[in-house]
């Protein structure tokens, strides 16, 4: 027989192997959870064990149960009021510098890890994002490479498996992939030096690619920081 104390074991288990498959990025957002029964053969506990940790954790918001259909990760969500600063950010615009040096900390950051720990899958979509930016950039489709510019960023992000970054990444990715879009567009508009800094900007998302498939974790980290230097000095004396 199962002790109170024992069942609660079991649980806590289940539940935090269940969490950090979430929040590691084993589950992706959206995807759907195997069955109770599945899962429950996985882990040697009950239906009714797999049943109440998923409970759990869809009242902490990291899952959805839909009816009919079954148990999905929560997608990405907007930071939430607990985040004034958040908040101030999205009443209030940032400057085009300031963001910039937020992402020299918060994307090289992520470019080392990602050299570090980026999965053959991760590794796979970032050629993917990379090939369709190449296309887009050759083609001068300039609202393609803007969403494949965003895309690859947000891979990386992914890619760095820390947990902090992925969150942090999550509560920041609409203002982010504003940022990243209205930078390509703007400077789309010099059609004098477009194409040079297009085919620049691809060289430099290649590079950073090159670096992170090698494992090369400093070269991942100074290759992101060329290319965001890169970007600023194409809007010298924008605030």
């Amino acid at each position: 027989m199962t002790t109170p104390t024992v069942a609660r074991g079991l649980l806590g288990r289940v539940v935090k192997d269940l969490e950090n498959r979430i929040l590691e990025g084993s589950w992706r957002e959206r995807t759907r959870l195997p069955s109770e029964r599945a899962l429950a053969e996985s882990h040697g506990v009950s239906r009714a064990t797999v049943r109440e940790a998923i409970q759990r954790l869809v009242a902490r918001g990291l899952l959805e149960t839909r009816r009919g259909s079954g148990v999905f990760v929560v997608g990405a969500q907007p930071a939430r009021a607990s985040a004034p600063w958040l908040q101030l950010i999205a009443q209030s615009a940032p400057m085009r510098s300031d963001t910039l040096e937020f992402r020299l900390i918060f994307e090289c950051a992520s470019a080392r890890f990602a050299a570090e720990r980026a999965s053959a899958d991760e590794l796979a979509e970032m050629a993917d994002i990379l090939e369709r930016m190449k296309k887009a950039v050759h083609a001068r489709k300039v609202d393609e490479e803007a969403a494949t510019d965003a895309a690859f960023h947000a891979a990386l992000a992914r890619a760095s498996h820390n947990i902090m970054l992925d969150h942090f990444h999550a509560s920041v990715i609409t203002l982010l992939r504003e940022h990243i879009i209205s930078n390509t567009y703007d400077a789309a508009r010099d059609s004098a030096n477009a194409r040079q800094r297009a085919l620049a900007r691809l060289a430099q998302h290649q590079r950073v690619f090159d670096a992170v498939r090698a494992r090369q974790p400093q070269a991942a980290f100074e290759a992101m920081r060329e290319h965001l230097d890169f970007v600023g000095r194409q809007f010298p004396g924008d605030g």
